[in-house]
């Protein structure tokens, strides 16, 4: 079934390297990456290169996430952000920086939601560098859910950046906050392709989706060394939808990181396939349909 649909990119960054401070981007030596050398990235990457590599796909509306911008001012990034939407239009939204195990968590809290297209905040908790590591990690800590228990009080959703072998704790989080809705980018990062690291990603992401709070964005499948292939991540883009429902599930391009991996079109070209034999509803859903209505982008 070809399906003619538009997409609200549910993950996306901008960044003017030039005009101001990603300590990732800018300070040497870069750090260790997921995706190996990112040099190509420490670049601008501002809307016109987006549109530019989404083409011939319809782009109407994106969520920008935050980019790791200075850690000492995480309101500058949103200031730029929305001088940026002043003269571009775009993004739709944003997912704001703020630090919730930081002195000042509940004073920038306040500060982000004051801007009329902050949709959430996205925090990287502490994670154990693998599976075999059973300590707790950052989203265990008091003080770190004591910043998360600030999102609520202003309507922020949370957007979560952690390794699959964590989301036993955020399924705790998600029970112990059930009114703050809860996003996982970058479909719990199943970089372990191996049968047992697939087994341990397809149960972790079970426990997160039994909480009817979560939901998930299907990006950032780039391998390392690796081409994009539809042979490689369709088992994995099923598994996800399976996990959380049609309702609760969203495409998104992690642009530009994912560009390290493969083009915008190749990567949206295989979800497209992918999904192919969908209901074309579903589809306008797994593309459109369910960022706008969770990100509010209407």
């Amino acid at each position: 079934m070809t399906v003619d649909l538009r997409i609200a990119d549910a993950h996306q960054h901008f960044w003017d390297t030039e005009a101001n401070y990603h300590p990732w981007l800018r300070d040497e030596p870069p750090v260790p990456f997921r995706y190996g050398d990112y040099g190509a990235l420490r670049r601008p990457y501002l809307p016109d290169d987006y549109f530019r590599d989404a083409l011939p796909h319809e782009v109407v509306r994106t969520v920008y996430v935050e980019a790791e911008w200075d850690p000492a001012d995480p309101v500058g990034e949103t200031r730029y952000i929305s001088r940026l939407r002043e003269e571009t239009g775009f993004p739709t939204v944003m997912v704001a920086q703020a630090w919730l195990d930081r002195d000042d968590c509940a004073a920038v809290l306040a500060q982000q939601s004051a801007f009329p297209f902050v949709r959430g905040i996205r925090h990287k908790p502490r994670a154990n560098a693998s599976p075999d590591d059973g300590a707790p990690g950052g989203m265990s800590a008091a003080r770190w859910r004591e910043g998360f228990a600030g999102l609520a009080r202003l309507g922020l959703r949370f957007d979560l950046q952690t390794p699959w072998w964590h989301l036993g704790e955020a399924a705790d989080l998600a029970r112990a906050f059930p009114e703050t809705s809860i996003i996982l980018n970058h479909t719990g990062l199943p970089a372990d392709r191996s049968r047992g690291g697939l087994e341990g990603w397809s149960r972790a992401i079970a426990t997160l989706a039994a909480c009817p709070n979560a939901s998930i964005k299907i990006s950032g499948l780039g391998q390392r060394g690796l081409p994009w292939t539809v042979g490689a991540n369709r088992s994995i883009v099923l598994r996800a939808i399976e996990a959380f429902g049609v309702e609760r599930s969203m495409f998104a391009s992690n642009f530009p990181v994912d560009r390290l991996c493969a083009s915008f079109g190749t990567i949206f070209s295989g979800f497209r396939e992918i999904v192919a034999d969908f209901p074309e509803a579903d589809q306008r859903k797994l593309f459109h349909d369910n960022a706008v209505r969770i990100y509010a982008m209407e």
